[in-house]
């Protein structure tokens, strides 16, 4: 088990490299063209990660066909979101207002999934909204479409945990992720391509490349993480995202949170944590922490 979690922690760990990464490239490219290559670059790693029993030729045949395309859509608009989010405001705030996600989850799954909450599952959600308002702080200082995208990805991802609660039995990974991937790569194609496209040098490139290693290491690292721990033992590790979102911001960004913002995050990972403890407690497993993150 000590394994699986510290490869737990490398993967969260490579993600937040990678949206680092992506930070730094902001007013170099459109949203629309770090998409494209991250996701490009991301592809080509992921293709050779396949399950032995997989093939990706046969990726196309799903038996729920709407579901797949509907999280792949969710999982597209959820990457330019994001991408939006981290190129304009702070990386702990960024990180605050998506991990609202698995509170969400939980909204979610009384009205789409028909499940009862309890009153400590509820308590969490308040303690996380509670959380974000001490970082983000509405009212007391200037808010951005960056706060907003952040938010409406982390609605995004709730809606793609809740299609891969339906789907992860049913459908091959190289189908959800093959058809995450094709649609990214028409997208952010298209949309590079109609705005304001400029082709990257050399170095630029290599920046590129290595958003696209970083999200497809956290991927690989993820999948050997499960094979020597639960899923439910490995999720808390997500939350290490919140402490390189802290050190990254301060290092490479000059971001330094004041000591409310810090309370504030502390609130937020504790409610998430919260959260999976009653989930563990009801269900034996933690359902809403899919094991792979909703975008590339």
């Amino acid at each position: 088990m000590p394994n699986g979690i510290l490869l737990a922690l490398i993967a969260y760990a490579s993600y937040s490299f990678s949206d680092a990464v992506i930070k730094s490239l902001g007013g170099q490219f459109t949203v629309f063209e770090i998409g494209f290559f991250s996701t490009l670059f991301a592809g080509c790693f992921l293709f050779f990660t396949r399950p032995s029993d997989e093939r990706w030729r046969d990726a196309w045949r799903t038996k729920r066909p709407w579901a797949v395309q509907a999280r792949a859509l969710a999982g597209i608009a959820s990457g330019v979101l994001s991408v939006f989010a981290f190129t304009t405001i702070p990386l702990a705030e960024v990180y605050a207002l998506i991990f609202l996600a698995p509170l969400l989850v939980t909204i979610l799954s009384t009205v789409i999934l028909k499940e009862r909450v309890g009153p400590w599952r509820w308590l969490a959600v308040v303690a996380g909204f509670v959380g974000v308002m001490l970082v983000v702080r509405p009212g007391f200082r200037e808010l951005h479409l960056g706060h907003l995208a952040a938010f409406a990805n982390a609605f995004l991802a709730a809606t793609s945990v809740i299609l891969m609660r339906s789907l992860a039995q049913q459908e091959k990974r190289t189908t959800i992720l093959g058809a995450l991937v094709g649609y990214g790569l028409v997208f952010n194609g298209v949309g590079a391509a109609t705005t304001s496209f400029s082709l990257p040098g050399l170095g630029q490139l290599v920046w590129l490349m290595l958003a696209g290693v970083f999200t497809a290491g956290g991927q690989l690292l993820q999948l050997l993480a499960v094979k020597y721990a639960p899923a439910n033992r490995i999720a808390p590790t997500h939350y290490s995202q919140i402490v390189w979102a802290v050190i990254l911001g301060a290092l490479f960004f000059q971001e330094y949170p004041d000591w409310l913002s810090l309370v504030g995050l502390a609130v937020v990972g504790a409610s998430g944590l919260l959260t999976m403890v009653r989930e563990e407690v009801r269900l034996g497993t933690v359902r809403w922490n899919p094991f792979s993150r909703t975008r590339l």
